[in-house]
């Protein structure tokens, strides 16, 4: 006997703590599984989520590059037009010159030839026509 209790009653006693201690911890971890199956729940989602996600990346990221491949295709076949016009307008500008220098040269001939040929007064208007067509090309050349 314990303290004026028969040992069965102490032992039962006993028993019966721990049984309570046990369901009381049972239920405390029984808890503690059902948050770690939410948890694993929503782990799950934010996974396949994230996957989705970087999926969706991975085409926007194919998208830009065919996207930069075309314009960068564009952007050549432009720089190879734009030079092409640059070469056919310096030969224009370089067959212009030639043709003025050629002109010059003729007027330069026409103004001696006339100038002992002819009279004073047909002089000024030949000179006359030279300025007008020399400013004519001087404007063609400027709006050009």
């Amino acid at each position: 006997m314990m303290f004026g209790l028969p040992l069965g009653l102490f032992v039962e006693s006993a028993v019966a703590i721990l049984l309570a201690l046990t369901i009381g911890y049972c239920v405390v971890l029984n808890e503690r599984l059902k948050r770690l199956h939410a948890d694993k729940d929503m782990m799950r989602q934010m996974v396949a989520d994230l996957v989705g996600a970087t999926n969706l990346a991975n085409q926007a990221i194919k998208e830009l590059k065919q996207t930069a491949i075309e314009a960068d295709l564009s952007l050549n076949s432009r720089l190879e037009e734009a030079e092409r016009f640059g070469i056919e307008l310096a030969n224009h500008v370089t067959a212009g010159t030639a043709v003025m220098e050629r002109i010059a040269k003729i007027t330069s001939v026409a103004r001696n030839s006339q100038t002992m040929a002819q009279p004073v007064e047909e002089t000024t208007k030949v000179q006359s026509a030279l300025q007008q067509l020399s400013e004519r090309v001087r404007t063609r050349g400027a709006a050009a």
